[in-house]
């Protein structure tokens, strides 16, 4: 009997130290656990993101105008124009239309009237959707050419065009893409792929 009890002893002594160790040990992991990061070193915070005006990839000077311009995706999605992180014309604001989008002016003769009176000191931005270039005759062609236009004089069925311009500019202006209609090219079925013309023109751009 006196055997017996002493294995049963030294069983619950071996019992009580195995439990010790693996006590210790889990404690000593969890604490490592929780130092963990202090060895890596401080803690990263986040990179605050910085916005910026119609959503430019980067911010532009004290002296410079911030626009964006999107041509229209064949004729289904709307062009869209922001000027100083204010949207002007976009198909949320439903305010667009088939042709050239800068006041909703479709009319020939009333897009020549436009033309002629806008102001010396005035920017134009436009932004083509579906058809653009149909109907727009020859003084069309000249009095964008005027306001710095590079491809006004070509622009033609279904082609898509975004332009910033100015009137009686001293040189052509940087800031205009064109994409050509072009059955064995286009992105869509009729049409050429949307074009975005995004950036920073100076206040004094004549």
């Amino acid at each position: 009997m006196r055997v017996s009890g002493l294995f049963q002893f030294l069983a619950f002594i071996f019992v009580l130290i195995i439990s010790f160790v693996f006590i210790r040990s889990y404690t000593s992991i969890s604490m490592k656990n929780t130092r963990l990061p202090r060895w890596l070193g401080p803690v990263s915070k986040e990179i605050p993101v910085v916005k910026t005006k119609c959503g430019l990839s980067k911010s532009c000077p004290d002296n410079f105008f911030a626009f964006k311009i999107s041509s229209g995706a064949a004729n289904v999605v709307g062009p869209s124009i922001c000027f100083e992180d204010h949207v002007i014309i976009s198909p949320v604001k439903d305010n667009v239309g088939r042709g050239l989008n800068i006041a909703l002016v479709n009319d020939p003769s009333l897009l020549v009237k436009f033309l002629r009176e806008i102001p010396a000191d005035v920017l134009v931005l436009v932004a083509s959707y579906d058809d653009p270039g149909t109907k727009m005759n020859d003084e069309i062609r000249k009095l964008f050419s005027n306001l710095g236009s590079s491809y006004a004089k070509q622009l033609g069925f279904r082609d898509s065009w975004v332009f910033l311009g100015a009137r009686d500019m001293d040189n052509k202006s940087p800031f205009e893409q064109f994409l050509k209609n072009d059955p064995g090219k286009n992105k869509y079925d009729g049409w050429p792929e949307l074009l975005e013309l995004e950036g920073c023109v100076p206040r004094k751009v004549i």
